[in-house]
């Protein structure tokens, strides 16, 4: 099955997007922090068509095929992604008049892993393409979460596009979320990221998600603030109430753990990076309350099986761990691992 047996004509260009994996930085872009994502080996990949008035699109992974108007408001499906992209274009200027898409992805779904960031991007990449639009990397990632903000509704910071759209392979991206600055680092030799899913999906994600949001901007706001970014001094969040309080020490002191893990890795040193994401795990389940008890069984199982560090990546409230092996150690890591979860899925 492809464009063609779907549409009944060759596509007109194709493009495809990472997902990513946050190694630090949680819960901080949308406070304008600082990120530290990296790109993974798992792909989506877009064909596409012209099209006029209106957006199609095929599923190959959910064997749906969806068509809407240019003008239609989003309806909770894949399809809003896709409406979002175009939506952003056209309000950006670029005369995209519809689209037709067909959408193939090995990235597994509701584990953290930025799959709707990777389709954005996927699909900003081929309209590029297919229009000779004069957009650069960073104008890409801008419209994509333009899209997922404004179209689709959803408060997202900018870092899962950023990711997608300028992170490269082996490499992690340190941005500054506020101004856009970002750097490739890479990673430390010897050592590989792994993802652990155990297929949890999202509890309550989007709810928890918006009300740490807010309660991140309240913290802000009593420290009088622009945003928690432009606090240095954790004492100074001792004086919110809780649970404010802990909700700016995890965004206060994830800064400064990404900060610190830069230099790890300008260093080379994966024991340090290590150690700093497993604080980061610990300060998001207590200080941030975003984790859930399999997650943290998992992150400990994985200390004990000789990971340099693990922590859940993205949102919380269910999603993925991603750790950090030595790779004289990853046989003897994979096997500890499948013993204590034998449904265990290792990206």
């Amino acid at each position: 099955m492809g464009f063609k047996e779907i549409f009944g004509a060759l596509p007109e260009a194709s493009a495809q997007a990472p997902g990513r994996v946050n190694l630090l930085g949680e819960h901080t872009d949308y406070q304008e922090g600082y990120v530290l994502p990296t790109p993974l080996p798992y792909f989506t990949r877009v064909e596409a068509g012209r099209a006029k008035g209106r957006v199609e699109a095929y599923s190959e992974n959910l064997g749906e095929l969806r068509a809407r108007p240019l003008e239609s408001p989003p309806q909770g499906d894949f399809l809003d992604y896709l409406l979002g992209v175009v939506w952003a274009l056209r309000e950006a200027g670029h005369g995209v008049e519809g689209a037709r898409f067909y959408v193939r992805s090995d990235l597994p779904m509701g584990a953290g892993l930025s799959s709707s960031a990777a389709l954005e991007v996927a699909a900003l990449r081929a309209l590029r393409t297919l229009h000779r639009l004069p957009l650069s990397d960073l104008e890409v990632a801008r419209l994509a979460q333009k899209a997922e903000v404004e179209y689709v509704g959803v408060r997202c910071g900018i870092m899962d596009q950023m990711a997608a759209s300028l992170g490269q392979p082996g490499q992690a991206l340190f941005l500054d979320t506020r101004t856009l600055a970002y750097e490739n680092l890479p990673l430390p030799p010897g050592v590989r990221v792994v993802v652990l899913d155990l297929g949890l999906g999202r509890r309550l994600a989007e709810a928890g998600y918006n009300q740490r949001r807010q309660e991140a901007e309240e913290a802000a706001r009593r420290l009088g603030v622009r945003s928690l970014r432009d606090v240095a001094d954790l004492c100074l969040v001792e004086s919110l109430p809780p649970p404010l309080d802990r909700r700016a020490r995890h965004v206060v002191s994830e800064n400064l753990r990404v900060l610190r893990g830069v230099e790890a890795l300008r260093r080379g040193d994966a024991r340090a990076f290590g150690e700093l994401m497993t604080a980061s795990h610990r300060s998001l389940a207590q200080d941030y309350e975003v984790s859930l008890p399999e997650l943290d069984r998992l992150v400990e199982a994985a200390l004990k099986a000789g990971t340099l560090g693990a922590k859940l990546t993205g949102a919380g409230f269910g999603g993925a761990v991603v750790a950090l092996v030595e790779e004289t150690r990853w046989e003897a890591f994979r096997e500890g691992l499948f013993r204590s979860f034998p449904g265990l899925r290792i990206l």
